[in-house]
């Protein structure tokens, strides 16, 4: 009776869901229109007069009409996204397969090779329209400048070059307004579009350099007007009212500084540098903040205010220390960290987690990705470390010798949403060295969907490269150790490996792995979501009263502090401290709402984890007495057996994407590709020419 009633909701269900979309699809081209309008003369003269005689009042004062506008939209987009996706979260997917068609044909990569990387036909089309804005804009903003000052009777190019440096930093803030979005890690925004966190990176590069090319100019051209004028002493003014013009250029610094080191050659070599000047973003929002004051800044509020939500949550989620069970040095020095999960900690395949050691360094963050499948192993989150750099070398070392502990903090896991690859009738997955890591996942949650649902699944065509044969043992992590052959005969899996750099040689069927177990604290915690099992509705929630929170506080400073000052007195209030009044009470109210909620889930999580405890002490495996050091034991022989008999191995040469992928049969055909650049941009090459029209492209790509 209950699955009857649920069959007939879920239809309902997912009407409202499709309705709730298309409300948050117009609310955001309404966003969009008023940033089309704000240039216009028709928005100066008739518009924004309106809406500052209805808005501003002696509880906002000016910033109400911009909150109102720019602000307050993006946020109701924010929440009710929350809800969307909690609704999605619990009955599935509700797009309908002739849309999912539709999509597909914009998915193909139109760019391959190039600065923008592989770029497909949907990125393709919303930069031609962003840079149409931002093309508009500037020359709207220009033509009612230039009129202006015709109007006024001047026309010296020191007027014009004012105006136009003025102008460059007005469309500057459109690019800040969409910065934010897509870094933010725990965000309703991005899954809304089906953009995932980690490959959202690369349109925050873009933005960046936009941002700093737009500001640079606005600032220069200041300065060569100043320096004509013999006015130099403009850049040390810091005005009680007004745009500061110091507050500006030390903006201006902090993020010369952060783009000077964001390039790649330097990100890549010296990561270090890189890192560090990059928390330079609280500098220059600071004195942005000061430079165009409170008003102004809440058109790029939205992201600002979402990212402080992130940030906060992230900061609280990191503080634990996280139980590590064990750890497998693999040969080719690879390292699979196994941790501690609360079994109500789910995620979907292609999640990465952030791993921080403190003994190795107290700041850096690195990002992995999941191999483990929340369903197979509901107890355990594992990934693979590749050593290639300083920090996993170290990590390398410290693991080889011999301890009884290793201390961790972890933040996440992030992951997209849904699993789009499920719709393939049949999936290709291209990797390249440890690119191999996100399908090991994917291939998982396809041995759970086959086994404990059985429900119809793609077939499996891996491709995979690798320069040594000690490289082939990553192939034995694709099934877990607790998996058995009949689980693998249920999935269709093929494997072309190819060892590019060497011959078959004897010593390679001896292969081994060294088991580090750990003797954990009674502190550390197993891996938890920050916001419980319903954190999409917690997120919205402090998202939503936060801001009313931050509304209601500002109210009353407002009214009864600033406005009496501003009115009842011969002075007037400062720009620079309205503006870190509001500042302050949005940290305050952030921080005080996201501690609440994750106090408030970190009792069951408390819970959970005590129930873990006890459960790993009673189990005659976790004695003290069995803990070991380096133990040598040859890899587990059923997934070993059943992976080779599913593999064959091509030793020194390449695969010839054309011909493997073109000889595909099948009419819906997804393709994966994951590895380096090079690899990627071959297989994209492949997908997006006239002659495979059956193939759908998907890069996977965690370095930008």
């Amino acid at each position: 009776m209950a699955k009857a009633m649920e069959g007939s909701s879920s239809p309902k269900v997912g009407k409202r869901m499709i309705a709730l979309k298309l409300l948050l699809g117009l609310v955001f081209v309404g966003w969009l229109m008023m940033w089309v309008m704000v240039p216009t003369s028709t928005y100066r003269k008739t518009w924004r007069p309106k809406l500052l005689s209805k808005t501003r009042s002696t509880y906002f004062g000016r910033q109400g009409g911009s909150m109102l506008i720019f602000t307050f939209p993006i946020l109701f987009i924010a929440v009710v996204g929350c809800i969307y996706l909690h609704l999605e979260q619990k009955i599935g997917n509700t797009d309908s397969g002739s849309l999912r068609r539709r999509l597909e044909a914009w998915s193909k990569p139109v760019l391959v090779k190039g600065p923008l990387g592989i770029v497909s036909a949907t990125e393709l089309a919303f930069c031609l329209m962003f840079l149409a804005l931002l093309i508009w804009s500037f020359s709207s903003y220009l033509s009612v400048g230039f009129a202006k000052l015709k109007a006024q009777g001047v026309e010296s190019w020191q007027a014009k070059l004012a105006t136009v440096a003025l102008r460059l930093g007005l469309v500057g803030k459109i690019c800040c307004a969409f910065l934010f979005f897509p870094v933010m890690r725990r965000s309703s925004l991005l899954p809304l579009v089906g953009l995932k966190s980690g490959s959202s990176i690369r349109r925050h590069v873009w933005l960046g350099h936009i941002v700093m090319v737009l500001f640079t100019a606005h600032g220069v051209g200041f300065i060569v007007l100043w320096v004509a004028t013999n006015n130099l002493s403009q850049m040390l003014k810091w005005a009680n009212t007004g745009g500061s013009n110091l507050a500006g250029e030390i903006a201006l610094l902090a993020g010369l500084l952060m783009w000077a080191t964001s390039f790649p050659r330097i990100r890549r070599r010296k990561f270090e540098l890189f890192f560090f000047t990059h928390h330079l973003y609280i500098v220059f929002l600071i004195f942005y903040l000061f430079h165009v004051g409170i008003s102004f800044f809440c058109y790029i509020l939205p992201g600002v205010y979402l990212f402080i939500v992130d940030r906060y949550l992230r900061f609280l989620q990191s503080r634990s220390k996280v139980r590590m069970v064990s750890a497998r040095l693999l040969p080719s020095e690879i390292v699979e960290l196994n941790f501690s999960k609360s079994p109500g900690c789910s995620y979907n395949p292609l999640s990465i987690i952030f791993v921080n050691v403190p003994s190795i360094s107290s700041l850096q963050w690195h990002p992995f990705t999941v191999i483990s499948n929340s369903n197979l192993e509901p107890d355990r989150l594992s990934v693979i470390v590749k050593r290639e750099g300083s920090w996993t070398d170290k990590l390398y070392q410290t693991l080889s010798s011999p301890i009884d502990r290793l201390g961790v903090s972890v933040d996440g896991p992030y992951g997209p949403t849904s699993m789009n690859f499920l719709r393939y009738d049949s999936l290709v997955m291209v990797s390249g060295g440890s690119g191999i890591t996100p399908f090991i996942s994917i291939i998982r949650e396809l041995i759970y969907r086959s086994t404990a649902l059985d429900s119809p699944i793609p077939s499996v065509y891996l491709i995979c490269a690798f320069k040594t044969s000690a490289d082939l043992t990553m192939l034995d992590l694709l099934l877990p150790i607790s998996c058995n052959a009949s689980d693998l005969s249920r999935l269709q899996l093929r494997i072309e490996a190819f060892v590019t750099r060497e011959k078959p040689s004897a010593s390679d069927a001896q292969r081994h792995i060294r088991t580090v177990c750990f003797k954990p604290l009674s502190s550390d915690l197993p891996i938890a979501p920050v916001l419980g099992p319903n954190g999409w509705l917690w997120l919205g929630a402090i998202i939503s009263s936060s801001f009313i929170a931050f509304l209601v506080l500002i109210g009353i400073v407002t009214r009864y502090y600033i406005y009496p000052i501003d009115h009842n007195t011969n002075r007037i209030f400062s720009y620079a401290t309205r503006s870190v009044l509001n500042l302050l009470l949005i940290c305050v109210c952030i921080a005080a709402t996201a501690s609440a909620a994750v106090l408030w889930n970190k009792r069951s999580s408390s819970r959970e984890a005590k129930k873990i405890q006890n459960t790993d002490a009673s189990m005659p495996g976790t004695s003290p007495s069995l803990y070991f050091h380096n133990g040598d034991r040859e890899l587990e022989s059923v997934p070993q057996e059943s992976i080779v008999k599913a593999t064959r191995l091509h030793y020194g040469e390449r695969p010839n994407f054309k011909k493997m992928l073109s000889e595909l049969d099948g009419s819906n055909i997804g393709v994966m590709a994951s590895g380096p650049s090079v690899l990627r941009q071959d297989v994209a090459a492949v997908c997006s020419s006239g002659l495979a029209q059956n193939l759908h492209f998907e890069s996977i790509s965690f370095s930008w």
